[in-house]
């Protein structure tokens, strides 16, 4: 099955832009996922193209006009109807790598660009089924460049499209921590050596050293998802110790 990334944007040039290099680029070649773009001008209906006005209240800047790309989502609708729509805005919440995996887990998914001030917040009330994300609490000249992210992160975890099968799986996010560090060849440089257990051949402690790491760069590092991973794993080692107890009645 191919999985199908759609762009309402102002710039569709900008697509596939990086995606179409190195492995996503081969997967789009393959035909593993495939790439349209909507012009979202295309949608209205003066001669000058117009999808933007000036912020209702006063301000600085333009905002993306809610009939305009009202008219966009809908036609994006009508093309793909079971797949995530996602707004690129720096007021959504951010996205997460579980979001990101059942995304790339489903048939495809949309991607409406912001631009300017952002968009008419009615909007989202008019149709509830689009999703604000925003990559972190930073601001971009647009949301293109959010959506090649997303898209990037989906295509890397499409079958086929990583050479190892656990290579998505091991990473940062995969299990709440932080990946761990890694090392290769030479085995000394600038006078630093790769740790002794990675070069051991017990995979046993290679494991067990790898674990610690990721748990202690992790909290030291992101104290955010240390909270979750350190509250998830507390609550599982009770309901392990609840079903013991249970057990021995």
């Amino acid at each position: 099955m191919t999985f199908a990334a759609t762009i309402l944007t102002l710039y569709p040039e900008m697509f596939p832009g990086p995606l179409g290099t190195s492995l996503a680029g081969k997967a789009l070649a393959r035909g593993d996922w495939s790439c349209d773009t909507i012009q979202m001008r295309d949608f209205a209906a003066d001669k000058h193209r117009t999808v933007d006005d000036t912020p209702a209240g006063g301000g600085a800047g333009m905002v993306l006009k809610a009939d305009i790309l009202g008219a966009a989502v809908d036609h994006a609708i009508s093309q793909q109807r079971d797949a995530p729509i996602l707004a690129m805005t720096p007021r959504g919440k951010p996205i997460t790598q579980d979001r990101i995996r059942a995304i790339a887990g489903g048939p495809g998914v949309t991607l409406l660009c912001g631009r300017f001030e952002g968009f008419d917040e009615r909007l989202f009330e008019a149709r509830p089924r689009i999703e604000q994300v925003s990559l972190a609490d930073i601001v971009l000249s647009g949301g293109e460049t959010a959506a090649i992210a997303i898209l990037d992160a989906c295509i890397r975890l499409l079958p086929g499209v990583m050479g190892a099968a656990s290579s998505g799986t091991e990473e940062s996010f995969e299990d709440g921590l932080l990946e761990y560090p890694q090392y290769t060849r030479p085995q000394t440089w600038e006078g630093r050596t790769i740790p002794e257990v990675l070069r051991s051949g017990d995979h046993a402690k290679v494991d067990a050293w790898r674990k610690l790491q990721a748990e202690t760069d992790t909290r030291l590092r992101r104290p955010d998802l240390w909270e979750c991973y350190s509250g998830v794993r507390d609550q599982s080692a009770s309901g392990a110790r609840r079903k013991d107890k249970d057990t021995d009645q």
